[in-house]
Formats: structure tokens, C-alpha cells, sequence
């Protein structure tokens, strides 16, 4: 398929991509853009400056995610969260003791003087 990046015409095919970058590990950590590529999570600079032979301030991520859209790559705007284990459920907060007094003093306004001789 005939793909432009960065004025330039490429034809490229689905697994001559995935051949070119066979043997070349990500860069990490990937925090923009990014394609997943032989089950492999890549940025999408890195793959534009490995198929285009450019450095990587010519071309945008946004040609190169195009042109992987096109060939039928998944891509992203930002990496997806990684999967992580459910975490156990929290444990249920301790029952307040029913015998327990509710009304607290909270000094001389709330003492109760019912009953009592004031001299």
C-alpha cells in the first residue's frame, strides 16, 4: 500500500513492516503515541525513523500512525494501562460497639444542669 510520510511515498506491506523491525526492541517506556507490532507495544517515531530511513524530527507521529492504521496495525494515543490482578476485596470496617455512648460532652454547653441547685 502506497503510504506518505514526512513528502515522501513509501509502498509498504503489512509484514514488511513487522520483518523490519523483527530483531529490534522497543524503546522504553513508551509514553505517547504507539502501535503494537508483533504482539509488541512500539512508539510510533521509532517506527516512522526505522521504515522511512529519516530522522525522526522530519516526518509526525501522525503520518506514521496513519500509514500503520492503513496496513492494519492497532495504535494508540497513549499506551494502554497494563493488565494488573484484581485486587482482594477490601475487608468490611469493624462494627461500632452498640453499647457505646453516642452523646459525647463536648463541654459546658451541652451539660444538662436538670436538677441541680444552683446556689
Amino acid at each position: 500500500m502506497r503510504c506518505v510520510i514526512a513528502r515522501y511515498p513509501f509502498d509498504l506491506t503489512k509484514s514488511e513492516v513487522e520483518d523490519m523491525l523483527k530483531g529490534i526492541r522497543p524503546e522504553q517506556p513508551v509514553t505517547g503515541q504507539c502501535a503494537v507490532i508483533s504482539r509488541k507495544l512500539y512508539p510510533v517515531k521509532q517506527v516512522g525513523e526505522v521504515i522511512t530511513k529519516q530522522d525522526r524530527r522530519d516526518f509526525t507521529a501522525f503520518e506514521v500512525t496513519r500509514a500503520l492504521t492503513r496496513l492494519g496495525f492497532t495504535c494508540h494515543e497513549t499506551p494502554p494501562a497494563p493488565a494488573t490482578p484484581a485486587a482482594p476485596a477490601p475487608s468490611p470496617a469493624p462494627a461500632e460497639d452498640s453499647t457505646a455512648d453516642t452523646t459525647a460532652d463536648s463541654g459546658p454547653e451541652s451539660t444538662s444542669y436538670i436538677g441541680t441547685t444552683l446556689g
